[in-house]
């Protein structure tokens, strides 16, 4: 239960920032604003270290997969493209195509067993529900296109 509610508070705040992201990003550029959502984000991160863990910063390095270091490179590009699909779709829309999209990578993740992930069998119900919240995105967007 409590992960389901973390989930969404997750959603619920990745919704709220893009709208507060591409709003910043009228008032100046896309990489200037994709920069200072960095900033501060690490400024906080920093903060709540400080307050909370307090473990070595270094030990991210000891991490097996070095290519798993480059969450924060990929978290600038999933800022940069939130902010552009919510400019360009506004929030319900570029809401529901990202979390189409999540859903459909992690499942090919789950399926083919990569990252360190362990592998999951097919799961007809699991394509059925993609499917159908693809059919409810085309519903939704009905005839703005």
């Amino acid at each position: 239960m409590l992960g389901f509610l973390i989930a969404v508070i997750s959603g619920a705040l990745m919704a709220v920032q893009g709208v507060f992201n591409a709003g910043v990003t009228k008032a100046s550029s896309i990489w200037s604003a994709s920069s200072f959502v960095q900033f501060s984000a690490l400024v906080v991160c920093l903060l709540a270290w400080m307050f909370t863990d307090r473990t070595n910063l270094l030990s991210v390095f000891h991490v097996d997969s070095k290519y798993m270091l480059t969450g924060g490179a990929i978290g600038a590009f999933i800022t940069y493209t939130v902010i552009m699909s919510v400019d360009k779709l506004g929030p319900a829309k570029a809401a529901m195509f990202i979390v189409i999209s999540q859903l459909i990578v992690a499942y090919l993740i789950e399926l083919l067993g990569i990252f360190g992930i362990e592998k999951q069998p097919l799961s007809m119900k699991k394509i059925v529900g993609m499917l159908i919240a693809i059919v409810g995105i085309v519903i939704f967007k009905g005839e703005s296109a």
